[in-house]
């Protein structure tokens, strides 16, 4: 525990030089603890910043809101000139990023050793962000069931029909009881219930640390999909790269799971106004109104297990901005995102922007969920995505 105990004493410090960073510890008894095979990786810094906020006037006190925390690591030999932004989803923090729950090295140390600077962030609101539902409104949480049928064993619950695949949560099945469940359902925090008032907390925030940091490869997944597509949108100049691993979906409705034969309904209000986000975009031919966006519906699904996707009709309006992003849709075999991760890729190139749907099944790796960078083969997507970009990213 001596090295956790300095470790803390580092962020404390706001910076540290010549640290080495390994695999998260659980607890010295807990049977999550890495195994001392495990190379550390040393890194030449090691701190945190805030970027964003603003003082406003909460309950009769002044207070700050809108500020993100930033965690950054830079490796002993910097060999990429862009650095990797990771953004966690609903309920996550940046910790997705920085271990696993069985006690492995996460995808921030994956690509520290590929020698990338690497940022991580706390979503507003959220973790070390800092919570305050007077500021941000009402807050929600998932429940045990919630995570396990979404997230860690959806072979449990047979939702969608790739459920069944589902075989990478270390040491499984990721259910309560399971300890790299417990580890990662610990984890787990209250998110800003308003998903537009996220996005809408979000974005500047996002857009303070790219001015901050310089152009950057941006790394989100689920939820913060959206924000990667909106700064893509609006600062191009900015985003090198968008690798958007399993991003909020699909363009227009959510989908409610059901299983069995008729598995899935879309849910009955357009969820993401603008179609890959909930913010305005800037399409061409403009549309001052998210309405004037015209929806057209597949009449049959690319193949049986897939759902039908909603896209724009034609002549589809471009998001010219975007286009020149290298973009890639990370989807894991198993994940009730593989129903309908084509349908935001498909969506993409209707709109004229240049994007690759990297399903992992097609690279040989098998059995992902959504949580794909805590699972068993979390260092082999990382490869992947790596590889992508080291073929797109200049």
């Amino acid at each position: 525990m001596k090295a956790r105990y300095l470790a803390a004493l580092s962020l404390l410090a706001g910076a540290v030089s010549g640290s080495a960073i390994g695999p998260t510890i659980a607890s010295a008894e807990s049977p999550t603890a890495p195994s001392p095979a495990i190379r550390p990786l040393t890194l030449a810094e090691n701190g945190y910043f805030f970027v964003g906020g603003s003082y406003v006037e909460s309950g009769g006190k002044r207070l700050m809101a809108g500020q993100m925390y930033v965690e950054y690591l830079t490796p002993q030999k910097v060999t990429h000139p862009h650095p990797i932004v990771m953004i966690h989803g609903t309920a996550q923090t940046g910790s997705n990023f920085i271990g696993t729950p069985d006690g492995r090295p996460g995808w921030a140390h994956n690509f520290l050793a590929r020698g990338y600077r690497v940022y991580v962030v706390d979503q507003v609101g959220r973790a070390r962000s800092g919570a305050d539902p007077q500021i941000y409104g009402p807050y929600m949480r998932f429940a045990v069931e919630q995570e396990e049928s979404l997230f860690t064993a959806p072979e449990k619950y047979n939702l969608w029909p790739q459920a069944a695949l589902h075989t990478q949560w270390p040491r499984g099945p990721g259910v309560a009881g399971n300890p790299a469940f417990d580890q990662f359902y610990a984890s787990q925090l209250e998110s800003i219930a308003s998903t537009v008032k996220t996005e809408e907390l979000m974005f500047p925030a996002n857009i303070a640390l790219l001015e901050k940091i310089g152009p950057a490869i941006v790394l989100t997944h689920s939820q913060s999909g959206v924000f990667g597509f909106k700064l893509a949108d609006a600062r191009p100049d900015l985003v090198k790269a968008h690798i958007a691993v399993e991003p909020n979906g699909p363009p227009f409705y959510d989908v409610d799971f059901k299983g069995g034969d008729d598995w899935y309904k879309d849910s009955d209000k357009i969820a993401r106004a603008w179609r890959v986000a909930r913010l305005p975009l800037a399409y061409d031919p403009p549309a001052v109104q998210a309405s004037e966006l015209q929806l057209a519906r597949q009449e049959q699904a690319d193949a049986p297990k897939l759902v039908r996707c909603w896209l724009q009709a034609e002549p589809a309006r471009q998001l010219p901005r975007m286009k020149n992003v290298p973009t890639a849709v990370v989807t894991g075999e198993a994940s009730f995102r593989a129903t309908y991760d084509h349908c935001i890729s498909k969506f993409l190139t209707q709109a004229g922007v240049r994007n690759e749907h990297l399903r992992l099944e097609k690279a040989g790796l098998l059995g992902n969920g959504h949580m794909m960078m805590l699972e068993q083969n979390s260092a082999s997507i990382a490869d992947v995505i790596a590889n992508w970009l080291d073929e797109n990213v200049k």
